[in-house]
């Protein structure tokens, strides 16, 4: 693939995830930033990411973070934490320096980690969040890069990304593997008093969360902590800025059927709308 190191850029924010979680991030940005275009891709046809090897999440990301520099997006938010935990950092250091200097990859792990230390009076967090996820320990390591005296304990939730992606998240049988995972991130550590959604689709599942977390805790989703991050960045990098195009569009597509993306993204987005198809 040609190098993307042209320098003027304009274009969207591209906001890339494994599936439909992203869609949460994505609600929060335009929520807080409704003035800029973005373009939102969605690797449905290979997703969940969660129990694929750092390579192969690696490999796939890439191919989506380069289809979204093809399309003109001079930002791209990596709005999947397996994507963020597992290729972030390789796409940062390895390939935008000698690939596409000029263009700017993020993620959402750190600023979901900063935010983190300023809500907890335990200095004991929990990360709900895919097997992927728990096992990098990106977030135990990015918490304790910001905030040495706190203990970060992760439990993986197996069942929760596909009873959101199947629309079964509301639906009385999602209640047995919810509180079966809180209960068993708690029994690792009662002092924690606050939890990470550690993936972006878990917040639909935040009805049933919040009936088996007990009160006290605050639960941090990451949707409004990513807007706030984002609009922070861009404020800091001006010249960034400058270069989103700023229509207030919005634009779907998906490695799978257009038809089943349109119809799941709308019931996140509590909105119609109306994906393309995209080969990666």
């Amino acid at each position: 693939m040609a190098d993307t190191n042209t320098s003027i850029l304009s274009g969207p924010i591209g906001i890339f995830d494994s599936g439909l979680g992203g869609l949460t991030i994505l609600e929060g940005i335009r929520r807080l930033m409704p003035q800029y275009d973005y373009i939102y891709l969605g690797d449905n046809a290979r997703a969940p990411y969660g129990t694929r090897s750092f390579d192969v999440v690696y490999q796939f990301t890439l191919q989506a973070v380069q289809k979204l520099f093809e399309m003109g997006c001079p930002l791209i938010i990596l709005a999947c934490n397996t994507a963020s935990a597992k290729a972030l950092r390789s796409i940062q250091q390895k390939y935008l320096p000698t690939h596409a200097p000029n263009h700017r990859v993020l993620g959402v792990i750190r600023p979901t980690a900063e935010v983190v230390g300023t809500l907890t009076r335990s200095r004991h967090i929990g990360i709900l969040a895919t097997e992927g996820t728990v096992r990098s320990e990106s977030y135990n390591l990015e918490i304790k890069k910001l905030y040495p005296d706190t203990t970060v304990v992760g439990q993986a939730c197996p069942m929760w990304v596909p009873l959101v992606e199947n629309n079964e998240y509301d639906r009385p049988g999602a209640d047995y593997f919810v509180k079966d995972s809180i209960d068993r991130l708690l029994s690792a550590d009662p002092l924690i008093d606050t939890i990470i959604l550690g993936c972006t689709h878990y917040p639909l599942l935040l009805p049933k969360i919040k009936q088996y977390i007990p009160s006290g805790i605050t639960i941090i989703p990451q949707g409004k902590y990513i807007a706030e991050s984002l609009a922070d960045y861009l404020h800091r990098h001006t010249e960034k800025e400058q270069q989103i195009t700023k229509g207030g569009t919005c634009r779907y597509y998906t490695t799978e059927s257009s038809e089943k993306f349109s119809e799941s993204a709308s019931i996140f987005l509590h909105e119609e709308i109306k994906a393309e198809h995209i080969t990666l």
